[in-house]
């Protein structure tokens, strides 16, 4: 009887201890190493300078998985100093790891620096970009994309097969003659063109009657863009990590910054179709197609394009709902905050503010840090529309906020102290 009774002690020992090892194990590591260099590439059929990661334009994507830790070892061999971010990563505790100007110092040129954090509860899609002067403008941007544990359903049906869309505006010039010519005083021009993953003849083959999640970033510099596929209906899902309401549309469109995901089920006729992204409030309208084929198509794409939305603000409003918007000056008059949508707005961390308007927003300060908000219009931000905003409190915790990383990179007066 003791021997048994002793037996069982010794079980549930080996039991708990198994079960304190299961819940304090460590979420997966990714593991990257990242050559930044520049190459010669010709994304509109005109060779020039852009920055490569890894040789490849755009860079490579980061497919992770919610609370994975990343580990990125960026060498930069570029002849300035360069400084990646992960954009719409929280960063919750590692501030220290945001990647822009005020958290990180620049990776001196022929130097390198590890960026490591977690993607803790997180899912979504997302991207990184260069962060200092105009990098952004000749590359150096990828796409970073968050599924969702397996033991975590999704709030939306089921799709086959998972698709990314890096789609901007591009300048042939390069991003130091944007520089001069921002340092001198005058706009940049409209763009010279717009890309789908780095280039201009993207094709995607997809089976009849599968559904397809596009993920699709605008990862441009300058304009919005409306994106649609040729006869085919897309049921928004997800903006930047966060689900929405899922209402279909015809186009849809995506400011600087934004990312969304739409799903698309292959339900026409055994053919090729036009995939379409167009800018949006620019005159004139800049436009690049690829294709959608259908495996075993033999007929080519018919014109005419699907047709975008005029220049017409509202209806750009209605796609993503946040607090609220509007035209004119805001007024902090308390009875008309009473309408705004405090239930269910979407969360995103890019939202646009139309010409002569206002967007109101709700944001909950509880991740310690410095961080910075900035303009999307990249030559806005590079001109200083950008602020900083500090969220403190007194806790020295690690569960609040890191310590600076061991391996932190020293610059200006942080040198001189």
């Amino acid at each position: 009887m003791k021997e048994a009774t002793l037996l069982q002690f010794l079980l549930g020992i080996i039991v708990c201890s198994t079960l304190f090892f299961c819940t304090n194990a460590e979420d997966p590591y990714l593991f990257y190493t990242w050559e930044v260099t520049y190459g010669t590439r010709a994304p509109l059929g005109v060779p020039q300078q852009v920055i490569l990661i890894n040789n490849q334009f755009p860079g490579p994507p980061i497919e992770a998985v919610t609370n994975n830790n990343i580990v990125v070892n960026v060498v930069n061999h570029l002849d300035e100093p360069f400084l990646i971010t992960w954009h719409g990563i929280m960063q919750r505790r590692t501030s220290w790891q945001d990647g822009v100007l005020g958290t990180n110092c620049p990776i001196p040129s022929h130097s390198n620096w590890t960026y490591k954090f977690q993607v803790k509860d997180q899912i979504g899609t997302f991207m990184y970009y260069p962060s200092t002067i105009m990098h952004r403008a000749s590359g150096g941007f990828g796409a970073f994309n968050i599924n969702q544990r397996s033991v975590i359903s999704i709030p939306y049906p089921a799709f086959d097969e998972d698709v990314t869309l890096l789609v901007g505006d591009w300048y042939i010039k390069g991003h130091k003659a944007l520089q001069k010519q921002l340092d001198s005083g005058l706009d940049l021009p409209l763009p010279d063109g717009l890309l789908i993953n780095g280039g201009s003849n993207f094709t995607l083959t997809g089976q009849k009657g599968k559904t397809y999640k596009f993920r699709v970033t605008n990862v441009g510099i300058s304009t919005s863009i409306n994106f649609r596929i040729q006869g085919h209906p897309m049921t928004l899902v997800e903006v930047e990590g966060c689900h929405t309401l899922q209402e279909v549309y015809e186009s849809i469109d995506i400011h600087a910054g934004q990312s969304i995901a739409v799903l698309v089920t292959l339900h026409g006729s055994v053919k090729d179709y036009f995939i379409v992204a167009s800018t949006r409030f620019t005159k004139p309208i800049l436009t690049t197609t690829g294709i959608l084929r259908y495996q075993g198509s033999q007929t080519p794409p018919s014109l005419p394009l699907p047709v975008a939305p005029t220049y017409h603000v509202h209806w750009s409003m209605k796609h993503a709902r946040t607090i609220r918007y509007g035209g004119g000056n805001w007024t902090t008059d308390v009875r008309r905050r009473k309408r705004y949508n405090l239930v269910d707005a979407v969360s995103r961390n890019t939202v646009q503010v139309y010409p002569k308007s206002w967007t109101s927003i709700l944001v909950s300060l509880d991740n310690k840090g410095m961080w910075n908000l900035r303009s999307q219009t990249w030559s806005k931000r590079y001109l200083g529309q950008e602020v900083y905003l500090r969220v403190w409190n007194d806790e020295k915790s690690l569960y609040t906020e890191t310590d600076i990383p061991p391996n932190a990179l020293f610059c200006g007066k942080a040198v001189q102290s």
